[in-house]
């Protein structure tokens, strides 16, 4: 039974990832095909869009009432991005980075990640979760320029497509979400039940999956050169999941920890190692390959927190 839930587990993941993809490159296209400026697509349907997988997440296990699953797989993709992702790109082409980049975008992102560790002992209620969601769509409007809504589009998406062509993909990409979504809480939950394994590490890797297609994007892109990997793209994420896909999944129901006191560790390691990233990058004007080993090294120690 155990083999069957790790195939759906991984099926579900693999779904929910390729849908999640071809629903955002899609919707970009199909929205600059209509002329919607690209600081509107940057803002919009690429900075909440490429958190797809971790806000269905979110609603399924808030709809199963596997709050630490939900938990464990924001906190595992927070931590991955920050440093594998990072690292791994920095490591085949060095980072550059504005110091006033990395104030804003850092800023935003440590404290969305401090607004999400100050609701989990108490649990996220509906309301709390829909001011979440409205906090983020607040500050998020500040934080991207136009030069950065732009930037960040031209990362993700290169031409714009007729409807023809889009709206297909779309609406194969949302039901791949759909399915991928279901299997991967509903198999998730039974491979912990079974194995004993906690929600919570389940959900921990379940973020690094998550967080896999991002880097090798980016990692693609670094290695054939192509120039503005902005620490607005390598942040983005992070700066929406600890707040709109959290928020998300507390809209459908109240999400609740089993044990907050077990994952105290793991997330203030995810605080602590966020912050000493960004220390790297306003320090140093960005990430040089030196650095990115610093960047890889420090996601081990999370492995024996989970």
């Amino acid at each position: 039974m155990t083999l069957l839930d790790a195939a759906g587990f991984l099926t579900g993941l693999a779904l929910l990832l390729v849908g999640a993809d071809r629903t955002v490159r899609s919707a970009a296209e199909l929205a600059l095909y209509y002329g919607i400026s690209t600081f509107f697509v940057g803002v919009t349907v690429v900075s909440v869009g490429t958190s797809i997988p971790e806000m269905t997440t979110s609603v399924y296990a808030a709809t199963y009432g596997a709050g630490d699953l939900l938990v464990g797989n924001i906190v595992g993709s927070e931590t991955a991005q920050i440093t594998l992702a990072i690292g791994i790109v920095a490591l085949i082409s060095p980072i550059a980075a504005e110091r006033r980049n990395v104030l804003i975008y850092g800023g935003a992102m440590v404290l969305a990640m401090i607004i999400m560790i100050l609701t989990l002992e108490d649990g996220i209620t509906r309301s709390e979760g829909l001011l979440m969601m409205l906090a983020y769509l607040m500050f998020i409007h500040d934080l991207y320029s136009n030069e950065g809504g732009e930037e960040i589009t031209e990362e993700v998406i290169e031409d714009e497509e007729p409807p023809a062509r889009t709206l297909p993909q779309i609406a194969l990409g949302i039901g791949l979400v759909i399915v991928g979504g279901h299997l991967l809480v509903t198999n998730g939950v039974a491979i912990a039940t079974v194995a004993g394994i906690p929600e919570y590490v389940i959900g921990v890797l379940t973020g690094l999956g998550t967080t896999a297609p991002e880097i090798a994007v980016a990692g693609i892109a670094a290695h054939e050169g192509r120039e503005g990997i902005s620490v607005g793209s390598l942040l983005g994420s992070n700066i929406t999941d600890p707040v709109f896909s959290l928020g998300v999944g507390a809209l459908v129901a109240d999400v609740t920890l089993a044990d907050p006191g077990a994952v105290v560790a793991s997330v203030t390691y995810m605080l602590v190692v966020s912050l000493a990233v960004l220390g790297l990058l306003y320090w140093r004007r960005g990430i040089d390959r030196r650095s990115a080993l610093v960047c890889l090294g420090l996601y081990l120690p999370s492995l024996a927190l989970f």
